[in-house]
């Protein structure tokens, strides 16, 4: 079985007052396609991308994403 990064963005997002991906977007510096993308697992952010994730919504890096 092949492994991928999964993600928790999505709940992140909702328990962030339904963040919008839009808004998750402008907050980081990447496209609201991106966050789609990263959201459905058919797009692994750069490490930058997933520290500033992780540091907006103050949690760990493993928090929000996962190597199943």
């Amino acid at each position: 079985m092949e492994k991928k990064i999964v993600n928790n963005i999505r709940r992140l997002r909702f328990d962030a007052d339904e963040m919008t991906q839009q808004m998750l977007a402008d907050v980081v510096g990447v496209s609201r396609q991106t966050i789609v993308a990263i959201e459905k697992d058919k797009y692994s952010p750069s490490l930058e991308v997933a520290f500033k994730i992780s540091e907006y919504f103050n949690v760990p890096l493993d928090t929000v994403f996962k190597y199943r």
